[in-house]
């Protein structure tokens, strides 16, 4: 496998209803235009040590099928505003590739078993402005597995996180998140339960 591709993951979340409407964006500095939805269909196996090793590390890891960054994924612990993914192809097989393995390895290299299944049901937003995307929205409709004890749990929620074209500086930051908040509250929504869906699937 190539080098993993690398990013830095900087997102809010949110909790809403089942029949909450969509929040309205024409207050948002520096979004001129929002496109249409692109539905995506995503199922991810996460993995860890039999004492969760990775999770109090704060780290994620996981095989997910479906949309564009379909492959492997190790999220990192939060540094500062954000968190530093790596992302992988599928590759041949449900295996843990070697270099999975080999990037967790600084946390753990005890064996990796199944830990929970999350499917989503996501349709994804990009708010755009002038230079770009500013920050893509998304409205998930999760259906999570706990695999150590088959609980199943399902919830709404969206996500915000900044694109390319997102402020660079931190007081820009604040300001187009205050924004956004405004504008989901306004809508129904409600501060995040949790930060993690896999922290939610396993009832943390």
């Amino acid at each position: 496998m190539t080098e993993p591709n690398r990013s830095v993951e900087v997102e809010r979340k949110y909790d809403v209803d089942i029949d909450t409407p969509l929040p309205r964006w024409e207050a948002i500095p520096g979004v001129d235009g929002v496109s249409a939805g692109e539905h995506r269909a995503l199922d991810a196996r996460y993995l860890d040590t039999e004492h969760a090793a990775l999770a109090r590390s704060g780290v994620a890891l996981r095989r997910r099928t479906g949309g564009p960054d379909e492959g492997w994924h190790v999220k990192g612990p939060r540094e500062g505003d954000g968190r530093l993914e790596l992302g992988w192809p599928l590759g041949d097989g449900e295996g843990i590739p070697p270099v999975v393995a080999e990037a967790v390895s600084r946390w753990t290299t005890a064996p990796l078993v199944p830990l929970a299944r999350i499917e989503n049901d996501r349709t994804a937003y990009l708010l755009t402005g002038r230079g770009g995307v500013v920050a893509e929205f998304v409205d998930d409709r999760v259906r999570a597995t706990d695999l150590r004890s088959d609980t199943r749990r399902e919830w709404r929620e969206w996500e915000v996180e900044l694109g390319p074209a997102a402020p660079a500086d931190p007081q820009g930051r604040t300001l187009f998140f205050a924004a956004v908040e405004t504008a989901i509250r306004a809508a129904g929504g409600r501060e995040a339960s949790s930060d993690s869906k896999l922290a939610r699937a396993l009832g943390f």
